[in-house]
């Protein structure tokens, strides 16, 4: 069982606190990509021929056979060159609120995380697999790749998992296990070593600071910096592993000799963190001061897919073919019930808040849900009906900037 030590500086020899003494100069290199972007508008007028002057032989009231064809003609004409041009559609992308981006990344792609500098809401990155950085400085509009000389020195196709911002200071975290930080809000990123010995993969990081970060593995370690990542301290005594393997009588439903890792984790914004376990059949939850993981027995037959926070401070919860449920009050609890959604029986993979009434779920096959009344009732949105995509994230960086992230590179962006 692997321990972890509180307030281990780097001269610990402690094997799960890393030790981060150096620093690589960064070396930025841009390899700016755009797409074209072209935009037509057409207009088209209605002309009505003049009438020409009456025969002195005709009534001033009626047209002359030859006038009254002579008009027809022009006015069927007119009619038929309005008919010709492209009218709105009236399809649910017009009614949608979500556009596809289009980037200049392979196909195969799976987007991971996303993140904005706060001093400037045009400038952010976009992470993904093979080794995918992005970058837009217009707010989401238009992506280019970004390399990062650091981040290439090895002969590793890196998984970048999170990603995120404090100011004008960022922090990066991937697998095979690196740690990358900028203080120039992107400019140039350095990398930060870490111990070969860090229990499990690191899948998670938080700007909470000047210089300070919180970084999560998928074994359940907390770590936090308070000095650029120079030194971690561990924020639990101990693995999920180790937790759950000690309290073989803790009741948990396979839980005993858990050796397997978190499918998914997720942090609220008062610093509590809930997970769930990479096979589905329970879920953990820990808040700042606590010494271990607290599992929880799922109240639900069917396993987690994943787990969240919502706006209110309350949980949802997905499970495997389609359903969700909303804990009952606010704070961590046991107590679900379930809320019907138009699935058709895919799989929904995350949710994510735009205001404490205003939630969007995505999933499979393109399924996009949509909740105005904090999640009791949910319509869907057809946007993504005809994209052949699984939708894994959805992220909003304010009630104004939302994303959703999926794989073969597709991205969407909320319109409002």
């Amino acid at each position: 069982m692997a321990m972890m030590t509180p307030n281990i500086q780097a001269t610990d020899c402690s094997n799960l606190i890393p030790s981060l003494t150096s620093l690589f100069p960064p070396r930025p290199l841009h390899r700016p990509l755009s797409l074209p972007h072209s935009r037509f508008i057409s207009k088209a007028s209605l002309h009505h021929p003049s009438s020409p002057s009456s025969s002195s032989s005709s009534p001033p009231s009626l047209v002359s056979r030859r006038q009254l064809i002579s008009q027809t003609a022009s006015l069927s004409l007119s009619l038929a060159t309005l008919l010709s041009l492209p009218l709105p559609a009236k399809s649910e992308e017009v009614l949608s609120e979500w556009e596809r981006v289009y980037l200049p990344i392979d196909p195969g792609v799976v987007l991971l995380d996303i993140a904005f500098v706060p001093d400037d809401l045009n400038h952010g990155f976009l992470l993904g697999t093979r080794q995918t950085i992005l970058e837009t400085k217009d707010g989401g509009n238009t992506w280019t790749q970004r390399s990062i000389p650091s981040a290439e020195d090895e002969d590793f196709n890196y998984r970048f998992n999170s990603i995120s911002f404090k100011g004008k200071e960022g922090w990066i975290v991937g697998k095979p296990a690196i740690l990358l930080y900028t203080s120039d809000a992107g400019e140039s990123w350095e990398r930060i070593p870490l111990s070969a010995q860090l229990p499990g993969d690191m899948v998670y990081i938080k700007a909470t600071g000047e210089k300070s970060a919180e970084m999560v593995t998928d074994q359940g370690a907390i770590y936090v910096t308070s000095n650029r990542g120079y030194n971690w301290r561990a924020a639990v005594q101990e693995t999920v592993s180790a937790t759950l393997n000690r309290t073989v009588s803790s009741g948990i439903s396979g839980a005993s000799y858990y050796t397997g890792t978190f499918n998914t984790v997720n942090r609220s914004p008062d610093g509590r963190y809930v997970a769930v376990s990479s096979r589905g059949n329970f879920y953990l939850t820990w808040e700042p001061g606590q010494p271990f993981w607290q599992p929880h027995n799922r109240a639900i037959a069917r396993r987690i897919q994943n787990m969240g926070w919502r706006a209110d401070g309350g949980l949802w919860l997905l499970v495997r073919g389609g359903g969700l449920f909303l804990s009952k009050g606010t704070g961590i609890s046991e107590d679900f019930e379930e809320v019907p959604v138009q699935s058709r029986g895919f799989g929904i993979l995350d949710v994510g808040y735009r205001s404490e009434e205003e939630a969007w779920a995505a999933g499979g096959s393109g399924i996009l849900l949509r909740t105005t009344n904090g999640g009791k009732n949910w319509t869907r949105d057809k946007a993504a009906d005809n994209i052949a995509a699984n939708l894994y994230s959805v992220k909003f960086i304010n009630d104004k900037k939302g994303f959703v992230l999926g794989n073969d590179g597709v991205l969407l962006r909320y319109l409002g």
